[in-house]
């Protein structure tokens, strides 16, 4: 869907919506069909080819809104209110198109969750790939048994938000699997990649996991908030969060035989009570993409970090830092730290393009990740000229406080380029710690 697809779409979606408040009124406020009765009306699997936008909505109003409860009819007077406007509809289009996401790279999920439950956290010490192995989990094991702790819980991560690296489920898996603990795969980025069949191989042991988590919001074209996790149990979550408070019970509550995989209790999967229709948005873009489309899209993201890992090999001055297997390219001037944070700085301070950094064994480390739907090998051979321009102002004014004559860029083999390499290779380049580890929930 281009553009001009959305404008016209976009129209009709509004009348849409406009006629069904209009006529809400009319409608039955409280569903009469039975449980799982949407299963047979809809595919097992998403479409390889894209179905047109009519078809689409013709299916909302045959199969999806006979399941629906009317919230907003004048004849709705369970619970509470929930609350809704046009200027809140349209103020909520304008969210999704602008995406912002409203942090300010505190990602620390499972830290904070070891705060909120009470438990220990340890972290696993990765190998030369950033990745977590037997060995080491294997050892942490053995030492915290031997102090007296209990290992109950170990993520495992599939694409690190650092350097998208990934953890070897197929060594972690059994050992958690003999030890009786909880193996979760968090998959958040790079779950999505795993729709095109030549990046299946890096799920090769996931079936020693206990639940798996990733968030098409961040690579499969969804808007923010959408997070898709499986369990392999259900009840183990059903069993810790169920209550049955008399104003949640209905009349199909107990009839398991009529509600699919025990999604009758899905209220107790969770803290929060409700939820927001997210499937319905996952539903329309699987369905106007098509697998294809959206394989191919998957691909160009890669294809372009690709390209922009060529262009940093390319430059004597610079240096990969972690092996490129999606969309993700972490790199750095080759120097001390304090050079690649003021090249983070110029970077970002003059707005042309953002980017953030990460610490891999113990240097710091630009992350050059391929983002949004409409970047273009353009965009990212822009991108890189700007880096290696600033780059060379850096190091110019860093040969100018040191006394050395002024260096131009290095384009390939001038008298500059060895030397100047020379010179950054001397430099020093940090410690050796590994920041980018698995995770290890103890009891205590």
């Amino acid at each position: 869907m281009n553009a001009s697809d959305f404008r016209r779409r976009g129209k009709e979606m509004v009348d849409y919506v406009a006629d069904y408040l209009e006529g809400i009124e009319g409608r039955q406020v409280y569903p009469d069909v039975q449980p799982g009765y949407l299963r047979p009306l809809i595919p097992a699997t998403a479409p390889q080819e894209p179905d047109t936008f009519e078809d689409i909505l013709q299916d909302v109003e045959k199969i999806i809104m006979p399941g629906v409860t009317h919230w907003h009819s004048p004849y709705f007077f369970a619970y509470f209110p929930t609350a809704s406007s046009y200027p809140a509809m349209l103020a909520d289009m304008l969210c999704g198109a602008i995406g912002c996401i409203g942090f300010s790279w505190a990602h620390s999920s499972v830290e904070r969750a070891g705060l909120i439950g009470g438990v220990k956290l340890k972290a696993i010490p990765s190998d030369g790939k950033f990745a977590m192995r037997a060995s080491a989990l294997q050892e942490a094991l053995e030492r915290d048994k031997a102090a007296g702790l209990i290992p109950f819980f170990v993520v495992a991560t599939l694409g690190t938000t650092s350097c998208c690296s990934f953890d070897n489920l197929l060594e972690v898996g059994p050992i958690c699997h003999e030890e009786d603990i909880w193996l979760h795969v968090d998959a958040a980025y790079a779950g999505s990649a795993f729709i095109c069949p030549e990046f299946r191989h890096l799920l090769n042991g996931v079936e020693f996991a206990d639940s798996f988590n990733f968030n098409p919001h961040k690579w499969l074209l969804v808007n923010f908030d959408c997070s898709a996790m499986w369990v392999k149990r259900r009840t183990d979550l059903t069993g810790a969060f169920k209550l049955d408070p008399v104003y949640l019970k209905h009349s199909h509550q107990d009839s398991g035989e009529c509600w699919p995989q025990g999604l009758r209790l899905l209220p107790h999967w969770q803290l929060p009570l409700g939820r927001r229709f997210r499937s319905l948005k996952m539903w329309f873009v699987f369905r106007m993409y098509g697998v294809k489309g959206l394989q191919a899209y998957i691909r160009k993201h890669v294809q372009l970090s690709h390209e922009f890992e060529a262009f940093v090999l390319q430059d004597p001055r610079f240096e990969v830092c972690a092996e490129v297997t999606l969309g993700l390219v972490c790199f750095r001037l080759k120097g001390s730290d304090g050079l690649n944070e003021a090249l983070l700085e110029r970077i970002n301070s003059a707005r042309k393009i953002h980017l953030v950094p990460c610490r891999l064994r113990g240097q710091f480390v630009l992350r050059f990740a391929i983002c949004s739907r409409k970047v273009e090998s353009g965009h990212v051979r822009l991108a890189w000229e700007h880096i290696r321009g600033l780059a060379a102002e850096l190091l110019a004014a860093e040969e100018g406080k040191a006394g050395r004559p002024h260096c131009r860029p290095c384009t390939g083999a001038t008298e500059q380029g060895p030397q100047l390499q020379k010179w950054t290779e001397r430099m020093p380049r940090g410690g050796s710690r590994n920041v980018e580890r698995g995770l290890l929930c103890t009891l205590f």
